[in-house]
């Protein structure tokens, strides 16, 4: 019955749901997604529904990574709940941790809309949303509401706009101490291409400052929480040596590899249709695989000590599993999400399952 119900549930979100999502405007049909999502897990006969759904409880399915357990290894990636709204709610949705934010510490608009565009012929997903955010003081309240929660909550940070690259550290700091309180993990995102200069603050000096100013307020609360850091996919094997040395020396307890990408190369939508929508960082199906190799390179680059969260182009299954075999202990979804519908973690879990040993 669960496998049927699983293959329900993909038949009709594939012919019924996404047709009519993908005839809105891509960020309209993210919010309109969000506000159903919203008041249908605000009522319990719904919520047990999700659950028998999409949920998936077995301990084999627990990984204890940089100190926490998850429940299982998926996640919902930064930038899908960008407001945290409904945060510990995702594990009805079958999630084992999810990641909110980006956050800034000031409330910003983001980019010129639109600036969130589908590729279906590529399975991938163009944005320049600009870390559009509701700012940390509008986030707190809603983290403050998580109650007997069994979800991993992380929070992504980052800087507003306005705030110059000499004076980054004072933002980044300012999410880390406002949100410490109520988020189990950080990370630390200078990859997003979609904010001017910010991928400037992954250069070797500039980064190892910031992150060190971040383990120096960690370490003074006398219970520090794992600090990571987002890398881009478009870093060269010697910048991702630094990212190595970097995570060696600050330390951090692990890297989410990766964001989108500033690529272009081997789609198949038309140059001149890609062209038309602008800047943007790319997500989804043409990521799958460059996303890997910096996973495996990681990895191996590490001795397997660097636990590592995989994110990018994780759109079935066997893409997940890919991630895993290539060093990664975690992964995470977005794009893929969209494409394949709420199913898709549950159907990843199951592929876990069938992989790992009975008790």
């Amino acid at each position: 019955m669960p496998a049927q119900s699983g293959n329900w549930c993909r038949l009709f979100y594939k012919t019924l749901i996404r047709p009519l999502l993908f005839v809105m405007d891509a960020e309209r049909a993210h919010h309109f997604t969000f506000r159903l999502l919203r008041l249908m897990l605000a009522i319990p006969g719904l919520t047990t529904l999700f659950r028998a759904l999409y949920l998936v409880r077995d301990s084999r399915l627990e990984r204890t990574v940089f100190g926490l357990t998850f429940p299982n290894s998926v996640g919902l990636a930064a930038g899908f709940d960008k407001e945290g709204y409904l945060n510990e709610r995702w594990e009805h949705l079958g999630f084992g941790f999810v990641e909110v934010g980006t956050v800034t510490p000031l409330p910003q608009p983001g980019n010129d809309l639109p600036r969130l565009f589908r590729l279906p012929q590529d399975k991938a997903v163009i944005n320049r949303m600009g870390f559009n955010s509701g700012g940390m003081e509008a986030m707190i309240p809603r983290l403050q509401a998580m109650r007997q929660r069994k979800i991993i909550v992380g929070a992504n940070i980052g800087k507003n706009k306005a705030t110059p690259n000499a004076e980054a550290e004072r933002d980044y700091q300012a999410c880390f101490q406002g949100l410490f309180p109520y988020v189990d993990y950080f990370v630390v995102n200078v990859s997003s291409p979609n904010t001017p200069g910010l991928r400037a603050l992954q250069e070797k000096e500039p980064l190892q400052r910031l992150l060190a100013s971040l383990q120096t307020l960690n370490l003074a609360t006398g219970q520090p929480k794992p600090l990571l850091l987002k890398i881009a996919p478009d870093l060269t094997n010697e910048q991702l040596d630094d990212i190595l040395e970097i995570a060696r020396v600050t330390p951090l307890a692990g890297i989410v590899a990766t964001n989108t990408t500033l690529s272009r190369a081997g789609l198949s939508t038309s140059s001149e249709a890609v062209a038309a929508l602008g800047a943007g960082g790319l997500s989804g199906a043409p990521l799958r695989q460059r996303a890997t190799e910096v996973v495996r390179y990681l990895h191996e680059n590490s001795g397997g000590q660097l636990p590592i969260i995989a994110v990018g182009g994780i759109m079935e299954p066997a893409d997940a599993l890919e991630k895993l075999a290539a060093g990664a202990s975690l992964v995470q979804v977005y794009t893929g999400y969209v494409y394949a519908g709420p199913a898709l973690p549950k159907r990843i879990n199951q592929a876990i399952l069938q992989q790992a040993p009975r008790c």
